[in-house]
């Protein structure tokens, strides 16, 4: 009869895969990781949103032309094309100016349609014509020179270099991400306590066990690197979990923000780096709970024994 193959397995002389802690941590870890992820998200696609308002935005100025008030619409009008003609003039002749063009009756009515409703015609309104101006890459721009340049080809011209819009929008930005930095930072606080505390549990459960193998001459640092690996097992396994179910939160969240109209929000992209370090959150967890584990062990072996 042939003699059967004998699999010998390393002995673990701990019994912490079985703890009543593991399940917590798993737990504490995946709920860490699923609002990290969530907030980081957010974080990285305000700073998505911020770059590409510095590009579009702040690459570019709107110049004005007021309407006329001439009592006879069509002279009105004429009378309106004929002052942002000049200030195209004007424009197209900078040295910094890429590009200028005047806003069609369809896209004014466009801007316009969200106040005014559907059915609008440009020619019966006393609405005035807009200019879009794209500055060239790195343009050095005297706005009051630009500004004289214009009020002394119309007086009907005004200009717009959108920086104090942008710089509200700028600081709101910012006081979302310092938010949601403060909110990684708690989260990651808790998280660290909450190994802490199942390390500390479990120390408490295996005294004696812990005992015995310094008896038999085991080291605090052998002891410490057997809690560091189950922690990392755990909190990876946990971090994954979180991880799942922060995905389709974050498609979810994104697909609401895409509705608002004005694309403003719908700036707000994550990048593939940014994928990464989301997809990367579990291994950060891992690494997290594997060094607090180990060090909680140390210190806390050092005070007893």
């Amino acid at each position: 009869m042939p003699k059967q193959p004998v699999f010998i397995a390393r002995h673990e002389e701990l019994p912490l895969k079985n703890s009543s802690t593991s399940l917590f941590l798993q737990i504490m870890v995946g709920i860490a990781v699923f609002l990290f992820a969530v907030t980081l998200s957010g974080v990285l696609s305000i700073n998505t949103m911020l770059e590409n308002w510095n590009n579009s935005i702040l690459g570019s100025l709107t110049v004005q032309i007021m309407p006329s008030t001439n009592i006879n619409p069509d002279k009105a009008v004429a009378e309106t094309l004929a002052h942002q003609n000049k200030a195209l003039d004007i424009l197209r002749n900078l040295d910094f100016v890429e590009k200028a063009e005047p806003l069609t009756d369809k896209q004014l009515e466009q801007l316009i349609q969200p106040w005014l409703g559907d059915g609008i015609e440009i020619q019966d309104l006393p609405v005035p014509r807009i200019i879009d101006v794209k500055l060239k890459t790195g343009a050095d721009v005297d706005f009051m020179d630009l500004a004289y340049k214009l009020a002394q080809a119309t007086p009907m011209a005004s200009v717009d270099n959108h920086k104090l819009w942008l710089n509200k929008l700028i600081q709101f930005a910012d006081g979302i991400k310092i938010l949601a930095l403060s909110i990684l930072a708690l989260v990651i606080m808790i998280t660290s306590g909450a190994i802490f505390y199942t390390t500390q549990t479990s120390l408490g459960l295996h005294k004696y066990t812990i005992e015995i193998l310094h008896l038999m001459g085991a080291k605090d640092t052998y002891v410490a690197q057997q809690y560091a690996k189950q922690s990392a097992i755990l909190a990876l396994q946990g971090g994954l979990i979180g991880l799942i179910i922060a995905i389709p939160t974050i498609f979810g969240i994104a697909s609401l923000a895409h509705q608002i109209e004005g694309g403003i929000i719908s700036e707000a992209k994550l990048s593939v780096l940014d994928w990464s370090a989301i997809i990367a959150l579990p291994a950060f967890a891992s690494v997290i709970a594997m060094l607090t584990a180990y060090y909680t062990v140390k210190q806390t072996l050092q005070k007893l024994m």
